[in-house]
């Protein structure tokens, strides 16, 4: 290999821009849609019964699809699957914004989903095999760690405004000049270093089994909300998923391209990042679902108003993404930043289980909201990174893919499970607390207080599975900091390898 190609791109921090916008498109919609559900609904006349599946269409088709989509990144070029799939984001934006009734907005959504996961881990596989240099790794990932971070807050913000400035269809159209943008800006500027590509043929079986394991894992979830955790339908796709999942690791030790190199799963630190990352979004997905109807129904804010509420977190994010977690990522192994960050993140959890049906805003919600978004963005940050870092370039599209689906997983998994605890919580407060009778405000103050007992209740387990978080950081991750030698001599020597073509 030339000693041209191993320095790096003159123009990756312009590329750093481009991708940034694609990866806070892609992260937007995870949560943008949340605040303008109730719009739609009685706009296209959705039922109970579907709303979820607005939320959940997306999810099944972007986590199950992810590390199709790595691999596909690996195999066709970064660059022209990043376009494609930006491409196809915008049109599916488009057509979801037009839905004329349940069945088209539901198509488009799993057609944003589809199209994301062939975007999100080339966006991220682009800038593993871009910046190769610790401290400017470290400077590009605090950035992207802090959009994808904190990119679910701008969502519920945005949202907020477009809902109620000018109507849900916005939520959708707002995507397309987004992409146009992102597109222009790849064209332009990103260059995909030679030598990078993966040449080995595309592995259908573990596709297959992958990507349906995944969706039955998810869809067993969504159905224990509805039908309850013993339901026929919920136990036998749980047991689906399992043996599709185990079928998938056999194949892939088989096989001789695998889908998902099982050399990138069994490194230990990576293991670690995916399985903290993936729990540590179930957390937070549960608070952003149970604070936005907190501050909507029992408070009584404005969309704008509850998307405003949560600015306080993205500034923390930002914080403990770019001045905490990227300044010291190069000084001090990831797990000290990992386990420290979703222990203080826990801690905003700890204050925001002490909501009440006349909650004050600047004594309680705002520090916890503050603690939670420092702690995500300080620990967010390093297992973006520590996730890619030293991976061969052969493989850094599915490694990328790998963080997006433990993060995909994680937030569709999360709403479904904390979903199903806040309704069983509710049902025996209800239960045991009825009013034998009572005036109309007295019923409905009653009402608001089951339902802040089914958030308290929620978020008392995102509490919880947060601290498993910090402790499967603390016990399994054992990476030096990434600009030790050691580290980076691994990397490099990785990184120099050609890959050759099959």
């Amino acid at each position: 290999m030339s000693e041209t190609s191993l320095l790096p791109d003159p123009r990756r921090w312009k590329a750093l821009a481009f991708i940034g916008l694609a990866q806070l498109m892609v992260v937007l919609d995870a949560t943008i849609v949340n605040i303008a559900l109730p719009s739609a609904q009685a706009d296209l006349g959705i039922s109970d019964a579907n709303r979820q599946w607005v939320i959940t269409a997306y999810a099944l088709a972007f986590g199950g699809l992810l590390l199709f989509g790595g691999r596909i990144a690996d195999l066709w070029g970064r660059k022209r699957t990043f376009i494609v799939g930006l491409s196809g984001f915008a049109l599916a934006s488009a057509l979801g914004g037009a839905a004329a009734n349940t069945a088209m907005l539901l198509g488009a959504r799993a057609l944003q989903g589809v199209f994301g996961a062939l975007l999100a881990p080339a966006a991220l596989s682009l800038l593993a095999v871009m910046f190769t240099e610790a401290k400017e790794r470290a400077k590009a990932f605090g950035i992207y760690g802090a959009i994808a971070g904190g990119g679910g807050a701008i969502g519920l913000i945005l949202g907020g405004l477009l809902t109620e400035y000018m109507n849900w269809r916005w939520t959708f159209f707002v995507n397309i000049p987004f992409a146009v943008v992102a597109i222009t800006g790849a064209v332009l500027v990103i260059r995909e270093p030679a030598g990078s590509r993966n040449r080995n043929k595309l592995d259908i079986p573990g596709v297959l089994l992958v990507s349906t394991g995944l969706v039955s894992l998810v869809y067993g979830f969504t159905r224990a909300e509805t039908d309850g955790w013993t339901a026929g339908i919920t136990l036998g796709l749980f047991a689906a998923a399992a043996v599709l999942l185990i079928a998938f690791g056999i194949v892939e030790s088989k096989v001789k391209a695998p889908l998902l190199p099982l050399r990138v799963l069994w490194n230990r630190n990576r293991g670690g990042v995916y399985l903290s990352l993936g729990l540590a979004v179930i957390g937070m997905f549960g608070l952003f679902l149970f604070l936005t109807y907190y501050l909507q129904v029992v408070l009584g804010y404005s969309p704008v108003k509850t998307g405003l509420a949560f600015l306080p977190m993205v500034a923390g994010m930002i914080t403990g993404s770019t001045q905490i977690g990227a300044r010291l990522m190069t000084r001090v192994p990831a797990r000290f930043l990992m386990a420290p960050g979703f222990l203080v993140a826990s801690l905003g959890l700890l204050i925001l289980t002490n909501i009440k049906v006349d909650g004050d805003y600047p004594t309680l919600i705002l520090p916890g909201l503050v603690l939670m978004g420092l702690g995500m963005g300080t620990a967010f940050m390093p297992a973006m990174s520590l996730a890619t870092y030293g991976v061969e370039p052969r493989d850094a599209g599915v490694a990328s893919a790998m963080v997006n689906t433990s993060q995909q997983v994680g937030g569709a998994i999360g709403t479904a499970l904390l979903a199903t605890v806040a309704n069983s919580a509710a049902t025996a407060f209800a239960k045991s607390h009825h009013p034998s009778g009572g005036s109309q405000a007295q019923i409905g103050l009653f009402k608001l207080e089951v339902m802040v007992h089914s958030y308290t209740t929620a978020i008392w387990w995102s509490f919880g599975i947060l601290i498993l978080a910090g402790l499967v950081a603390a016990v399994l991750i054992n990476a030096p900091h990434q600009g030790s030698s050691q580290t980076s001599a691994d990397a490099s020597a990785e990184d120099a390898i050609p890959v050759m073509a099959h």
